[in-house]
């Protein structure tokens, strides 16, 4: 039974509480963002917690107690992303004490590490911090912390050395009162990803090179298996064409990823394809690994990777908020001529098939989009659980 209480700040749809949740440990108290929309996914799957639909600056740290019960150091982990322009106006932590108005996005997050007091804290967010102002953000964030009494480290991590099938790379920051080390988790599958922005290797959380050959008394580790594919992802899926629906399945997973997405799920739902026009049609029947493959006369303008493929035999690039739309990344069907369906974005996202969504289609695009992956959140809980214990 779950112990341990986890609070979730810029929760979003919950993908990362979920992912701590999904250890059997934690259990999922608190859970606070400014849309609504995503707020309601949220509640729908974390029915036990506490939600505030709100800036995070607008609600008191006295209103969380009042509304959850909860007391200082009756939380275990806080876990959270600061957007990006939380980080633009840091200034000496004079703010920390918990309910000035003033307080920065990223602020807010340490006013409540300051106040509840959680043995650990993991922050994810931007590749791009790292090197933020030359790298004296981070710099900053971390004597933040420590002057709050926790030590803390970062690594870049890539999610498909993780078991996610996405080559999404986040920043992630690991806190633990002084005393206690922060852990990462060690990568569960291979692959070489390029790195944007950090030089420093020893910054990059990333598997051990494969040996050329064994040694004296064969290898001294397993060979990981190698990263997920988008296929492997997405390949138990029923096809469908432009503007159709399928909501059963129609084959057996076909992996242990599908049967796991699949296990607590007997309907399939969001199997729904955008209905592009016959332009887009005409552009999506000539697309490849890039917008290259395109004929000029068909588009004006694009990124080198708009209109185009997924590799089937690779982990999916990032997806974006508008990954239903070819125009916006290299989001079509590694084989069929329609963008990815929300289901397929969902389980490159390793969302399990039974989690439920709430809002339009475009808003629950944007909402898969933005989420950290619950299998990403899975394997930092699993670190933070080994350096608790």
């Amino acid at each position: 039974m779950a112990s341990m209480k986890v609070m979730d700040l810029f929760c979003g749809t919950g993908g990362f509480s979920k992912g701590f949740e999904n250890t059997g440990a934690f259990s999922v108290v608190y859970g606070i963002d400014v849309l609504p929309v995503a707020v309601e996914t949220f509640r729908l799957n974390h029915s036990q917690a506490t939600a505030f639909a709100a800036d995070i600056r607008e609600v008191r740290l006295r209103t969380v107690v009042e509304r959850t019960g909860l007391a200082r150091g009756e939380v275990d982990a806080i876990v959270g992303g600061p957007p990006c322009q939380g980080f633009s106006s840091i200034r000496p932590f004079r703010s920390a004490m918990d309910d000035d108005p003033r307080n920065s996005l990223f602020e807010e997050f340490a006013a409540y590490v300051n106040y509840f007091r959680p043995q650990v804290f993991v922050m994810e967010n931007v590749v791009g911090l790292a090197t933020h102002n030359q790298g004296a953000t981070i710099e900053q964030i971390q004597e933040c912390f420590d002057g709050l009494g926790y030590t803390s480290d970062w690594r870049i991590i890539n999610a498909a050395h993780f078991g996610v099938p996405q080559k999404r790379e986040r920043l992630v920051m690991i806190g633990a009162h002084h005393g206690t080390r922060a852990k990462f988790p060690s990568p569960t599958h291979a692959g070489e990803f390029k790195t944007i922005g950090v030089r420093n290797r020893t910054r990059r959380l990333a598997p051990p090179p494969t040996p050329a050959e064994p040694g004296l008394f064969g290898f001294d580790e397993p060979k990981l298996p190698d990263a997920l594919t988008a296929m492997e992802a997405i390949g138990d899926l029923p096809p469908v064409a432009a503007g159709e629906t399928a909501d059963r399945y129609d084959l057996p997973p076909q992996n242990d990823y599908q049967a796991a997405r699949r296990l607590r799920s007997d309907r399939l739902s969001l199997q729904v394809a955008t209905g592009h026009s016959e332009r887009m049609l005409e552009i999506i029947r000539h697309s490849g690994s890039n917008i290259s493959s395109v004929p000029q006369h068909l588009i004006t303008s694009g990124f080198s990777s708009c209109y185009s493929r997924l590799d089937p035999d690779e982990p999916a690039v990032t997806l974006t908020v508008n990954f239903v739309h070819p125009a916006s990344n290299k989001c079509i069907h590694p084989f069929q001529d329609r963008a990815l369906t929300l289901r397929e974005g969902a389980r490159l996202q390793s969302f399990d098939d039974d989690f439920s969504f709430a809002g339009s289609r475009t808003q629950i695009a944007k909402q898969i989009g933005n989420a950290v992956p619950p299998l990403l959140g899975q394997a930092l809980a699993e670190s933070v659980l080994d350096a608790l214990r």
